[in-house]
């Protein structure tokens, strides 16, 4: 049987779709979707193996399986929002099936995760580290990578407190689903893709953000010329989270533009 993901489709106006990052399910956006369905009708895609989607799962599942599933209930024209590990789904698609993809908001993402001598970023390590923990506590090993996203906010037990009331009312994640998202995170490389992305991009960081180096920003020109970025000030990886207001606020501006 065919595997097909489930989204819900809420608001009216300019199409939009969000995709969540690892460990985590649509639920991350209930504290902007209000603001956002006031203005666009938004989808909301849990990735495979998590959400609603927790037991739909690509074979094998890779980068690439994730974002055939994905692009197949992309609502065409839309823009297409997608946060860490969204954000290289989003990529993927943009990079394979760019058809009806208007533009590309990519918020506290990267073409490349795992740091390197040439790259900042997530040290190998940690997602060795993350890995190994999945299979001895599923449970603690999330709450491990929540308080990572939050590390350096202002809010950052509040905004941590809140993403987990969120996602917990949707299903818990598929581990196999886990560990694979931890995979596609440490060997994902899209730099030398982006320079052929055809896509309209912007990208949006955290200036606290440790998952996604800021520093990184200064890198993406040399990459992809017709980007655009800004920056977050006193947010960390979850921005949506910490500052709503002003994400929504950058968020229209930019999509008016």
């Amino acid at each position: 049987m065919k595997t097909v993901l489930t989204k819900r489709t809420v608001g009216r106006g300019r199409d939009i779709a969000l995709l969540h990052g690892w460990g985590v399910n649509s639920g991350v956006w209930q504290g902007i979707s209000e603001a956002l369905q006031a203005r666009f009708r938004v989808s909301y895609i849990d990735l495979p193996g998590c959400g609603q989607n927790a037991q739909s799962l690509p074979e094998p599942y890779d980068l690439a399986g994730v974002a055939e599933l994905v692009s197949q209930c992309v609502p065409r024209p839309c823009v297409m929002l997608g946060w860490s590990l969204g954000g290289l789904v989003a990529q993927k698609i943009a990079l394979t099936r760019p058809e009806g993809i208007e533009q590309l908001v990519l918020v506290a993402s990267s073409p490349k995760f795992a740091a390197a001598s040439d790259w900042p970023g997530v040290e190998t390590k940690i997602l060795d580290f993350f890995q190994q923990q999945l299979a001895q506590d599923f449970s603690k090993t999330l709450d491990r990578f929540l308080a990572i996203q939050a590390m350096g906010s202002a809010t950052a037990r509040a905004d941590i407190k809140q993403i987990k009331h969120n996602i917990q009312q949707l299903p818990s994640p598929s581990l196999s689903a886990l560990k694979a998202g931890l995979a596609i995170l440490a060997e994902t490389d899209h730099r030398s893709q982006l320079a052929s992305l055809k896509v309209k991009t912007h990208w949006m960081f955290g200036q606290l953000d440790s998952l996604v180096p800021l520093k990184l920003a200064k890198r993406l020109p040399s990459l992809q010329a017709s980007a655009s970025c800004n920056v977050l000030n006193n947010a960390s990886h979850a921005p949506f989270i910490s500052h709503p207001k002003i994400f929504i606020k950058e968020l229209i501006t930019l999509l008016r533009e």
